[in-house]
């Protein structure tokens, strides 16, 4: 795949998430309006959350697009921030009043941002394979003398005399 092909592919899906991450952290935010305390650590992370996802959107709105790279890395965040909020939410579900629909909501939107992510992070493992390959190849054929060996004093191929012998 082209890195423009990726690039379009990814925006496109993150667009999707992006809309689907707010709508997750929208619906926790009555439940946690009258929290106890012990669940400040929901709506910090509900927050880093939102922010994320602001990111995301403010990315896929304006004119620079994210790269396979940059993507890989902010929905590695988003999906590293998914699991810990799953985690805070299940183990204090019953003292912070969370619904069971908010965490099956945010199962379903850290599913989708992780399989968005691998596709992003395998992209641009394939990138630099391909770019590693290139490589190889250019150096190959640099090194390529019809005659065998290699200067030892450049370290490039052994170059034969110019001129009269």
């Amino acid at each position: 795949m082209r890195s423009g092909t990726m690039r379009r592919y990814a925006t496109l899906k993150l667009a999707a998430l992006a809309g689907a991450g707010l709508m997750g952290a929208s619906l926790a935010q009555p439940a946690l309006a009258q929290s106890p305390s012990g669940c400040e650590n929901m709506q910090k992370l509900l927050q880093e959350r939102q922010s994320i996802v602001q990111s995301l959107n403010a990315s896929s709105k304006a004119k620079r697009k994210l790269t396979p790279q940059q993507a890989c890395s902010t929905l590695g965040r988003l999906v590293s921030n998914g699991n810990a909020t799953l985690k805070f939410a299940s183990a204090n579900q019953d003292w912070c009043q969370i619904p069971p629909s908010f965490i099956d909501g945010m199962k379903a939107d850290n599913d989708k941002a992780a399989t968005i992510r691998n596709s992003a992070c395998n992209a641009v493992k394939q990138h630099e394979a391909m770019q590693r390959k290139a490589q190889q190849q250019a150096q190959q054929q640099q090194g390529a003398n019809p005659f065998g060996g290699s200067d030892s004093l450049t370290g490039g191929p052994m170059r034969v005399p110019q001129g009269a012998l």
